[in-house]
């Protein structure tokens, strides 16, 4: 394992500088501020009275794997099998089962540049190459077929929508990095944690064009219970029984009362309120941050603006510092999620209420003379 070449989050030095400051306005992490449907309280408090406390199988409990096995069919026409679903310990669970599955020491996972910092820093941990492919937005930040080729890689992870971005793979373009790797023999890793919160066209599922696909996603983001530490991976059939034993080996069973809380999740009603705050609060703070920086396009799910700062900084580090420390504003650096350019961003989440923002906003427009 390598560790030593694993990074660390910028963002969480700013997210523990941030707690100096009483008045601090919150646009660093990605963690809904939104509680979960009032269904999931109640489920987790009846299992608490009901002493809940064992393990379950690895796999996870069966009825919450059939309810999840429920929303694909429902959500994307799918068919899949609830022993084809493992729930995890978050998706960074998920992440490790995928590797383990897929990548042997040494091997070569191609990721975006810029990405989910995490993915890059499991790599390591395992002994696997991350290999990075720019993108930015003249492709819509997304990767290509024509990115792969030449690369000799051994796997694909992506995400959408994205962190940072916000951005969502294009159907068609989806299909044919996913037809590519299958006929390359290279694995599919889809990132899908933040399906559900999209705001125009939805993001399309990547069992839609391979059975092969391996699909990870959870309850921490959508579902509003970030601290529940609670996801799932879907793995095609055939690996099963190795997926099932890389669970009991490396974390016997996810949270037990998390799964119980869980069964509750899929409340319809319940989430159009949370789809339709969320996407009220990217319309405000897209709207009003396009005024002080350059956006480069709307994004179109998850909870975060991709905001070039260039005109300001050419380093979004220092450039972070000094908005917490003169305003006490904190907000993720984008050098937080590689290299290709990143220094010129800043990611921010619109996790907050919107009056919350609104005295970020007001707090920049001062700052940096902008009337």
């Amino acid at each position: 394992m390598r560790c030593s070449k694993m990074s660390s989050f910028i963002v969480m030095d700013i997210v523990r500088d941030a707690l100096k400051y009483d008045d601090a306005v919150h646009f660093e992490v990605g963690q809904p501020d939104l509680p979960p449907s009032p269904k999931v309280k109640k489920a987790l408090h009846v299992a608490i009275d009901n002493d809940k406390f064992s393990y379950t199988q690895s796999l996870g409990l069966l009825e919450l794997r059939e309810k999840i096995a429920d929303e694909y069919k429902k959500t994307y026409n799918l068919n899949i099998d609830a022993n084809q679903i493992f729930l995890t310990p978050g998706t960074s669970g998920a992440f490790l089962i995928a590797y383990a599955l897929t990548l042997k020491q040494s091997a070569r996972l191609g990721l975006s540049d810029p990405s989910y910092p995490c993915y890059k820093n499991f790599a390591h941990v395992m002994g696997i190459e991350p290999v990075f492919m720019p993108i930015d937005k003249k492709d819509d930040f997304e990767l290509h077929v024509s990115d792969l080729v030449g690369k000799n890689l051994d796997a694909l992870q992506i995400s959408s929508p994205s962190n940072p971005t916000g951005n969502i793979y294009n159907k068609e373009n989806l299909k044919n990095l996913i037809e590519y790797c299958d006929k390359n023999g290279i694995a599919f890793i889809s990132d899908e944690l933040y399906h559900g919160l999209t705001y125009g066209e939805d993001a399309s599922c990547a069992l839609e064009f391979s059975e092969n696909a391996y699909v990870i996603n959870g309850f921490s983001k959508y579902y509003c219970v970030p601290g529940n530490r609670l996801g799932w991976i879907i793995v095609p059939k055939n690996k099963q029984k190795q997926a099932e034993k890389l669970c009991q080996n490396l974390f016997i069973s996810a949270p037990t009362l998390s799964q119980y809380g869980a069964l509750e999740a899929f409340d319809d009603e319940y989430q159009k309120i949370v789809k339709a705050e969320f996407k009220r609060r990217r319309d405000f703070l897209y709207s009003e941050l396009s005024k002080i920086f350059e956006v480069d396009a709307s994004p179109e799910g998850a909870f975060y603006i991709w905001a070039n700062v260039s005109k300001y900084s050419d380093d979004s580090f220092a450039f972070a510092r000094e908005l917490l420390e003169n305003i006490h504003i904190a907000a993720t650096p984008g050098v937080d999620f590689g290299k290709n350019g990143t220094n010129k961003y800043i990611r921010f989440a619109y996790t907050r209420n919107i009056e919350h923002m609104r005295e970020g906003i007001k707090r920049l427009r001062k700052y940096l003379n902008i009337t």
